[in-house]
């Protein structure tokens, strides 16, 4: 049997001892594969982080729309009215914003010349005066017993003298009536939707307030509104 060289011997033995040499081309694979890998990775969080901005920016534009919309709608409606009467003119701002359904029905008729030569129909005293097509205020003793009783009160009341309302009743196959209270009325809603306030013109309402009327409170003379005037800005 031949003998095996020491040297011989000690080069065996290293190469079974030593580590597997990984190549040049797997280390460049593997790094390739990660840098890809990294690359999706980024890809796709910064494909889905802008999706979700643009998608919370378009909800943003769609309620900032709306809100300008509903804004530009309520700005176009006139927001004063000047009512002429045989007494003199009487200035009334609208509430748009707490009731702008009777609003819209009040400037729709006043476009339509409804109110024209529309009459004062009754007539209360230190209460309440009734313009419309409406010839009938209910009753005419609930109204003035509660006049008498209102007028001895506080005036610091809910509802102030030189409101603008209409009464709750529907107005389709009634017509439409107009109220201007002249003295605090604190059922007011009750009875009527208010939807304005006399900023300028209270002494024709007063005025008014003072013609000679018979018992059932019908003024003697004829009185009325002779045209009305819808007004941005006062």
């Amino acid at each position: 049997m031949a003998k095996i060289k020491p040297q011989a011997l000690l080069l065996q033995s290293k190469r079974k001892k030593g580590p597997n040499r990984i190549s040049v081309t797997s280390i460049v694979l593997f790094t390739l594969i990660v840098v890809l890998a990294l690359c999706f990775l980024f890809s796709s969080y910064k494909h889905w982080s802008q999706r979700s901005s643009f998608q919370a920016e378009n909800q943003e534009l769609v309620v900032e729309d709306e809100n300008s919309f509903m804004d530009s709608k309520k700005s176009d409606l006139p927001g004063y009215a000047i009512i002429d009467t045989h007494k003199g003119s009487i200035t009334v701002e609208l509430f748009k914003d707490s009731s702008p359904d009777v609003v819209d029905e009040f400037i729709d008729l006043c476009q339509r010349g409804r109110l024209k030569g529309m009459l004062f129909r009754h007539i209360i005293k230190h209460y309440v005066i009734q313009a419309g097509d409406i010839d009938k205020l209910g009753s005419i003793e609930d109204w003035t017993t509660r006049g008498k009783h209102y007028s001895q009160l506080d005036t610091s009341l809910k509802h102030e003298a030189f409101m603008l309302g209409t009464s709750k009743a529907k107005h389709d196959n009634q017509g439409f009536d107009l109220y201007i209270t002249t003295a605090p009325m604190p059922d007011l809603s009750e009875k009527l939707i208010v939807f304005g306030r006399v900023i300028k013109g209270e002494d024709v309402v007063q005025e008014i307030e003072e013609v000679d009327t018979d018992e059932h409170y019908q003024p003697k003379s004829g009185i009325g509104i002779t045209n009305v005037t819808l007004k941005p800005k006062i």
